[in-house]
């Protein structure tokens, strides 16, 4: 993977600068966000295969609806290269493991899901916009593995309400989130 440094004139980099600082300075209160997406899964039961995240610092923690909801198969990712594997874990509390970039993922022994088997993708993200823009950190995992899920499954942003801004300047490569899971969702103002 080529590595490029951000030019400060861009917004799109001057943003996702913001919202790392941002990161930092507010409080990670996932029990905030949560009851948005339990509400979110009962609206949707026909979901059987949920793509969720482990969390990094600034992202919602949604680790405990793998064992408050058994009937849905969970699938966490697991950085392979310039790709996200996506594998079914039943305990993420004993399976999940340090993994690339700090993040907990599951190991590679584990039942790999075929991107085009989830039905859903709870998706993390730096900013989000009201038209389903999304700031990712900057690597493009999860927009080259969205771009090759099915057309059906749904691509949902999960965030804080600080989260929420104008406009991620999103670009040709970007994949557009379906709807964004918050707390509240007033636009964070112009960056």
């Amino acid at each position: 993977m080529q590595v490029t440094f951000p030019n400060p004139a861009d917004p799109k980099a001057r943003l996702r600068s913001k919202m790392r600082q941002l990161a930092r300075e507010n409080p990670a209160d996932s029990h905030l966000v949560r009851p948005v997406v339990e509400r979110w899964l009962a609206e949707n039961p026909g979901l059987r295969t949920v793509a969720v995240f482990s969390p990094l610092p600034g992202e919602v923690d949604l680790t405990e609806f793998a064992t408050r909801h058994p009937e849905r198969r969970w699938v966490w990712p697991r950085v392979a290269g310039d790709e996200l594997h996506f594998h079914h874990v039943g305990n993420p509390n004993s399976q999940l493991m340090p993994g690339a970039f700090g993040v907990s993922e599951p190991p590679p022994d584990l039942p790999v899901i075929p991107v085009e088997r989830i039905d859903a993708f709870l998706c993390p993200g730096l900013a989000f916009d009201a038209r389903g823009g999304r700031l990712g950190r900057g690597r493009g995992f999860y927009d080259r593995m969205l771009a090759k899920a099915r057309p059906d499954a749904l691509r949902i942003g999960v965030c804080f309400p600080w989260q929420i801004v104008a406009d991620t300047f999103p670009e040709a490569h970007d994949v557009i989130m379906d709807e964004v899971l918050s707390a509240v969702s007033p636009p964070h103002g112009e960056q």
